[in-house]
C-alpha cells in the first residue's frame, strides 16, 4: 500500500516558519467531515489529532512550540527504570512470541477510549494504567501493533499531554504535536463521528522499532490505511512522530481489507 506523507523529511529552521497549510474549503475547514476535507479524506475522528493539524493556521507563528510543562509530575514510562530489565516498575510481560501477526491475539477485547474502540490484551498489552496513560506493552510485533493502535486513540482525552509526555517520543515531532494539539479544541474533537479499526499489517519490526499499517472504516463504509512508527524507549513502545508533528501518515484510500490482518469485529 502507498502513503503519501514523508515522515523522514527535515524539520523547519528554529525560528523559521512553517510551510503554509492547504487552503481549507470554505470559510470553515470543520464545516464538513473529516474524510471529506481538501487534502486529507479522513476516516476517523480519533485521527483529528495528528492528521487535522496540519490544516491549523501556524504559518504565521514563530513562537518555540510549547513543551510539556502543564503535564503532572512524571509518569510511569519517563521515571528512571526500575531494575536490569529497563521495564518501569509493575511493568512485566511474555516478550517470547516474536512471530509476524497472522491474526489477533487470542485474548483481544475492546476498550473504548474517547469514543473509539481500541484492541488490547492481557498478555500483549497495555497491561497498566496510570491516570489516562495506557501502558506496558509485550516486546513483540503483537505489543508493537496494540501500541500503535492504542496510544493515537488517547490524544481526544483530556489527559492527552500525560499521554504525549510518556508515549510519545521526545524531540522537535513531538513539540510540534504539542503546539498543533493545543490549539485544536477538545469540544471540537467530540462533535466528529469516529472511524473503527478494521484490521492491520506489520510492516516492519525489530526489538528497536516497529512500523504498523493500520486499516481504518470511515463511518460511511469506504476503506482507510495509515502507518504508524514506533520505538522502543524507556522501557516500552512510544510512537515516533514526523517532523511535521503528524503521529501517523496521511491516510490512503484502500480498495477493500486483502492483505489486512482483521480484527473480525
Amino acid at each position: 500500500m502507498s502513503t503519501s506523507a514523508d515522515p523522514d523529511r527535515h524539520p523547519p529552521e528554529p525560528g523559521g516558519s512553517l510551510p503554509a497549510p492547504s487552503p481549507p474549503q470554505g470559510d470553515d475547514p470543520f464545516a464538513v467531515p473529516f474524510w471529506r476535507q481538501r487534502g486529507w479524506r479522513f476516516a476517523a475522528g480519533f485521527l483529528a489529532a495528528a492528521l487535522v493539524l496540519s490544516l491549523l493556521s501556524l504559518a504565521t507563528r514563530e513562537d518555540t512550540p510549547p513543551l510539556l510543562e502543564t503535564a503532572s509530575a512524571p509518569g510511569p514510562l519517563t521515571r528512571a527504570a526500575s531494575d536490569t530489565s529497563g521495564r518501569p516498575a509493575g511493568c512485566a510481560t511474555d516478550d517470547d512470541d516474536r512471530a509476524t501477526p497472522a491474526a489477533p491475539p487470542p485474548d483481544v477485547h475492546w476498550r473504548t477510549i474517547g469514543g473509539t474502540r481500541v484492541p488490547v490484551s492481557k498478555t500483549a498489552g497495555p497491561t497498566q494504567s496510570s491516570g489516562p496513560v495506557l501502558w506496558c506493552f509485550a516486546r513483540t510485533p503483537m505489543g508493537a501493533v496494540l501500541a500503535a493502535h492504542v496510544i493515537p486513540a488517547q490524544m481526544t482525552s483530556a489527559g492527552w499531554r500525560a499521554v504525549a509526555r510518556d508515549q510519545v517520543v521526545a524531540g522537535f515531532g513531538r513539540d510540534l504535536f504539542v503546539s498543533q494539539r493545543d490549539s485544536l479544541s477538545d469540544a471540537r474533537l467530540k462533535t466528529h463521528k469516529n472511524g473503527s479499526y478494521a484490521g492491520f499489517v506489520l510492516a516492519d519490526y525489530s526489538p528497536e522499532a516497529a512500523t504498523v499499517d493500520e486499516l481504518i472504516r470511515s463511518p460511511e463504509g469506504p476503506y482507510y490505511s495509515t502507518s504508524v512508527r514506533l520505538e522502543w524507549s524507556g522501557g516500552d513502545w512510544k510512537i515516533k512522530p514526523a517532523n511535521d508533528g503528524g503521529l501517523h501518515t496521511e491516510l490512503s484510500s484502500e480498495s477493500g481489507t486483502d492483505g489486512f490482518v482483521l480484527w473480525k469485529v
